[in-house]
């Protein structure tokens, strides 16, 4: 393992100790601030490598505030964890970019650019992570950013396994590859809240119903069918994403980090499962069938497959659960 130092107390892991190494996405829920700081005081014990942290989506949830965030990353660093600060998706005021400002210029510990303005402030001053907010799909957008100093990208969400390949393909790239791996997709970032409107309610008037949805708020057809989330200003599939059963073939591919994002319950169980898939002890077969009970939706993986995101593709040799799951919508 090698690491670049940037400035004092600032290291940026360059390269990975092992083949894979599991994240913890930021938070993209409203949850209570005791929830939030129980949920971390577990998370440290966890077989989790990298931790990403902060407000991503709505500036008006106030539960958890910039020092609390910085707090709980102290207590995560020292328990071994690596700790990334995410930026906000959607920069709407100047309170947004002094928040901003703040993270990028933090000094101790690295950053995820959600959004050129982040980008900005990052670039050829410390190495950074791109988002998957960035929307890179090609190798010479892959060599742009890494040209302003990212060391790590997460793909979007919607790149394919044969769209990554062809990115990965040229040539080796010295940046580490990061794929979300588990989790509601969040699909779309907007200026209006969603969930605020449904309660009939202004966005500077929400009365913070967020809370009140600790997975999002699900969005049904008239047939009862589970179509999206909303989450506030995200807009989010109903559908659980879950590339467990392809960890062996990411790892081929020169995957570096497979991300988990937080659900309301047994998270833990999740990220237990995947790093029993990655450690050997548990087959990508049996893994398939296994989380269902913890998910608060069916599963999905289309996005990977070149499909439609909300369909369900079984990989050859594994069990036939995924298109019975997929056969129940």
């Amino acid at each position: 393992m090698y690491a670049r130092r940037v400035s004092p107390g600032l290291e940026v892991m360059a390269a990975p100790t092992r083949p894979l190494h599991l994240t913890l996405g930021p938070l993209l829920y409203y949850w209570p601030r005791d929830k939030v700081f129980a949920f971390y005081e577990e998370v440290a014990t966890w077989p989790i490598d990298c931790v990403y942290l902060g407000e991503t989506v709505c500036s008006k949830r106030f539960e958890i505030r910039a020092r609390d965030w910085l707090q709980i990353a102290k207590r995560l660093t020292d328990q071994g964890k690596e700790v990334v600060l995410s930026t906000p998706e959607l920069i709407e005021s100047e309170s947004d970019l002094r928040t901003l400002r703040k993270i990028a210029g933090n000094g101790e510990f690295c950053v995820e650019a959600n959004d050129l303005g982040a980008v900005h402030l990052l670039a050829g001053k410390v190495p950074f992570v791109a988002g998957p907010y960035l929307n890179i799909y090609s190798r010479t957008s892959l060599e742009f950013y890494r040209s302003l100093g990212a060391v790590r990208w997460v793909i979007p969400i919607e790149l394919s396994k044969t769209g990554l390949a062809e990115v990965l393909c040229d040539g080796e790239l010295d940046m580490q590859t990061e794929v979300f791996s588990y989790g509601r997709l969040p699909l779309a970032i907007s200026a209006r809240c969603f969930t605020a409107r449904y309660n009939n309610l202004s966005k500077d008037d929400c009365g913070f119903h967020c809370l009140e949805h600790p997975d999002g708020l699900r969005v049904s057809t008239q047939d009862d069918e589970a179509f999206l989330v909303m989450n506030g200003l995200q807009t989010q599939s109903a559908r659980v994403y879950s590339l467990i059963d392809e960890v062996v073939g990411m790892i081929a591919m020169g995957v570096s980090h497979l991300r988990i994002s937080p659900q309301s319950e047994q998270t833990a169980d999740v990220v237990a499962m995947f790093h029993a898939v990655m450690e050997g002890a548990m087959d990508e077969a049996e893994a398939t069938v296994k989380p269902a009970p913890w998910m608060p939706d069916i599963a999905c993986n289309g996005y990977w497959h070149g499909r439609p995101g909300m369909d369900w593709v079984t990989a050859p040799g594994n069990l036939s659960a995924g298109h019975e799951r997929n056969s129940k919508t």
